[in-house]
């Protein structure tokens, strides 16, 4: 296996566990929150927060590696008719389309809108509004380099099926 795919591979996993854990802290603290409100009458805001900013967390990361999978939802009436070299380019101008609007939205805005609320606090659990932000740069950035090692197996003609025969 080459590094190429060692690193996809690495990512893949680390993203699996990050989207497993946070659905797990979710079950946790909702069954909390459930338990603390109906039976002891005593809602909890901290696990309202938590519960938003962890289901915002597991989404952008599993969707980051539902994009490094390149199982997407596409609308793929032109690409599916198309064979070859054709699909190849139309594939990796898609990605490079992809690429081009996570760098200019979730890398360069992420990061700006990190800067801009690091001084903002969250109203429950006190802590900088910009801890909170930073998940949009890195599932930004996870979904640029995904979309670099999408572009490389594409030119190598390796399709998402093959690779995930091979791992």
């Amino acid at each position: 296996m080459n590094a190429l795919a060692k690193l996809r591979k690495g990512i893949d996993k680390i993203l699996s566990y990050a989207c497993a854990i946070a659905f797990a802290l979710m079950v946790i603290v909702a069954t909390y929150q459930v338990v603390v409100r109906y039976v002891f009458n005593s809602p909890s805001t901290v696990s309202e927060e938590l519960l938003t900013y962890s289901f915002t967390w597991m989404a952008l990361l599993s969707s980051a590696l539902v994009f490094g999978k390149r199982d997407h939802m596409r609308m793929g009436f032109v690409a599916d008719k198309l064979t070859g070299t054709a699909k190849v380019v139309l594939e990796v101008v898609i990605e490079l389309l992809i690429m081009l609007m996570v760098a200019a939205i979730m890398i360069f805005g992420g990061y700006s809108i990190v800067q801009l609320t690091m001084t903002q606090v969250t109203a429950s659990l006190g802590i900088p509004m910009g801890i909170v932000y930073t998940i949009i740069p890195i599932s930004g950035i996870l979904i640029f380099v995904y979309g670099i090692l999408n572009i490389i197996d594409l030119c190598k003609g390796v399709e998402h099926e093959q690779r995930d025969v091979k791992e």
